[in-house]
């Protein structure tokens, strides 16, 4: 069979603040738990995404540290990259907004758009800061929500209904660097012209079965509401300019707005990743073959940029791209029942998190509390129970118990099986619908219910050792406690495959103590419930994770302790 071409993305994160935990678990983590997979299937697998670097949210922090962006931005992507590779995230290509290559191609894309009529020129009002002397884009601006009155509201979207505005929009609006209130002034902006394209992207909404409830319904009716035009330029700080300037004909001090820009650095990422594997051609292969599927990774508030925009850019181009396949989204993962904040300390940040414990265990307590269809509140009291019981009593029990046996009893060797009973051929034959089950859950993008039956698998196990007592039975049957033993490991051998997409930090440790070949990551999902070689032997082992002996008071005591240390602070 042929491997399928499958490109996995995360959603770019702006780079003025290190992501949290809730960023890590819609984008990041969720794209790494789905490509690991897909690679352990045997497909063709890139997995892409990268640091917006220009958006306001740069310049705004910028502006309020006195630096330059690129100053700021060369700090932060340095520092995500750090983190990427420390949370076992595991991208082909994490870029940059600021890379040449995908400058080149947002310029070159642009201007195939407006060459096709999807672009045009007009004069326009917009949010003027006289104090601060410069127009005030998205992220500059904010004040209370048209739609559902909410005060927050940013000049590009509501951040409580998600609704997509215009700085005009806001009511009450005012300047977020000197609060000062802003007028109305003129100035001349090109266009994205989204109401010529609404009937091939009802088509492509309506169509694409595989898009999730959530996000078709409300980009559908997005859609039936009646698109409008939108800004693709916006004007240039006279202090500092910063972002892609924009290619068209006189638009000397304009550049992109950045919600062009951002998406289509999913394909920019995929042909800087070739590009720089002497393979220039080859990411046509995803972006042009209509048998590839590209999957996304979002946060809720980003799923009209990924239904409506990205397609539309893709369309506009008249070059026949290969559409989204599916657009994951996540609900919010709120920090005790508030939004997560830097500036007002609420919540946990990659960074601090992997300062009080290993990446695996952030991995699967977030896969396992996904906020798939609601909004999800993080607590210590639940990461500790999951870490504790899931991960710890039920996973790593198991496992530990398992090989400890065999490594005292059978001096390391895995028991031949003998003859076995209907029971053990029962207990080998749920495991593989359960494996086969929880591969089907991963592809449909149902983490949460496949970090479940990981567990769930792990349970079968300890069931067959609680119902079997092998530590009695081998005194008076060793062949039954080796059949027991034999299936037992097979169970530990199927989890060692199967966790290394969430826990892949832990499963390589596992593998090494299985003592089989090469990296865990390079095995095949289907050949996980082959048996071990004739004659094989285990390693020592020892016990995977240690459980959690802190209160939730304890817990904060050492975040603050971690924030501490990471800022400087005394």
């Amino acid at each position: 069979m042929t491997p399928a071409k499958i490109l996995v993305t995360a959603a770019w994160p702006y780079l003025n603040l290190t992501p949290h935990l809730g960023n890590m678990a819609s984008s990041f983590l969720s794209a790494d738990v789905v490509a690991r997979y897909y690679r352990l299937r045997g497909d063709d697998v890139v997995m892409v995404s990268g640091s917006d670097e220009h958006g306001t949210p740069i310049e705004v922090e910028a502006v309020r540290l006195g630096i330059a962006p690129k100053e700021l931005t060369d700090k932060n992507h340095a520092k995500v990259l750090a983190l990427i590779e420390r949370w076992g995230i595991s991208f082909d290509n994490y870029t940059r907004t600021e890379s040449p290559v995908h400058k080149e191609f947002v310029q070159n894309h642009l201007l195939k758009i407006y060459r096709n009529g999807y672009i045009f020129v007009q004069e326009t009002e917009m949010l003027y800061c006289e104090k601060c002397s410069r127009f005030l884009p998205d992220r500059f601006v904010e004040g209370t929500c048209p739609y559902c009155g909410s005060q927050g509201a940013r000049g590009d979207q509501c951040t409580k209904c998600g609704r997509l505005l215009e700085t005009t929009q806001l009511v009450e609006p005012y300047c977020v660097v000197c609060k000062g209130k802003p007028v109305v002034k003129k100035t001349k902006h090109w266009y994205f012209d989204l109401p010529k394209l609404s009937q091939k992207l009802q088509r492509y909404l309506s169509e694409n079965r595989q898009l999730p409830n959530n996000a078709r319904n409300f980009s559908i009716n997005w859609v039936k509401e009646g698109l409008k035009p939108r800004a693709v330029t916006r004007d240039a700080s006279p202090r500092t300019p910063w972002g892609i300037s924009a290619p068209f004909p006189d638009s000397e001090g304009k550049t992109i707005y950045v919600w062009v820009e951002a998406v289509l650095g999913y394909v920019s990422a995929t042909l800087e990743y070739f590009k720089n594997r002497g393979e220039p051609e080859r990411w046509k292969e995803f972006w042009f073959n209509k048998e590839a599927k590209t999957l996304f990774f979002i946060g809720k508030d980003n799923i009209p940029f990924h239904t409506i925009i990205f397609p539309a850019l893709l369309i506009a181009s008249g070059e026949d791209y290969t559409l989204p396949w599916n657009v994951s989204s996540t609900e919010f993962l709120q920090f005790k029942g508030e939004n997560f904040s830097k500036s007002h300390g609420v919540g946990v940040f990659i960074d601090e998190a992997l300062e009080l414990f290993p990446a695996d265990y952030w991995r699967f307590f977030l896969m396992l509390s996904r906020p798939e269809t609601k909004d999800t509140n993080f607590s210590w009291e639940l990461f500790i129970e999951k870490v504790n019981s899931d991960l710890n009593d039920t996973f790593g029990n198991f496992i530990h118990r398992t090989l400890s046996f065999i490594h005292s009893h059978f001096d390391g060797g895995i028991p031949k099986p003998e003859q076995l009973d209907d029971d053990a051929k029962n207990v080998l034959a749920v495991v593989k619908e359960k494996l086969q089950f929880m591969a089907e859950e991963i592809e449909h993008c149902r983490l949460q219910s496949a970090a479940n039956t990981l567990i769930g698998i792990s349970r079968i196990g300890n069931q067959l050792l609680n119902e079997k007592e092998p530590w009695n039975l081998i005194k008076k049957d060793p062949a039954k406690a080796a059949n027991v033993f034999y299936v037992a490991s097979q169970i530990v051998k199927v989890l060692a495959t199967a966790s290394a997409p969430f826990i892949p930090f832990t499963a390589e440790k596992l593998w090494e103590t299985l003592n089989l070949k090469g990296s865990v990551h390079e095995q095949k999902w289907g050949s996980a419930l082959e048996p071990f070689p004739q004659d094989h032997r285990i390693l020592k082992p020892k016990p995977l994770f240690q459980k959690i002996e802190a209160s939730e008071q304890e817990l904060d005591e050492l975040l603050q302790k971690a924030r501490k240390k990471i800022t400087g602070a005394k």
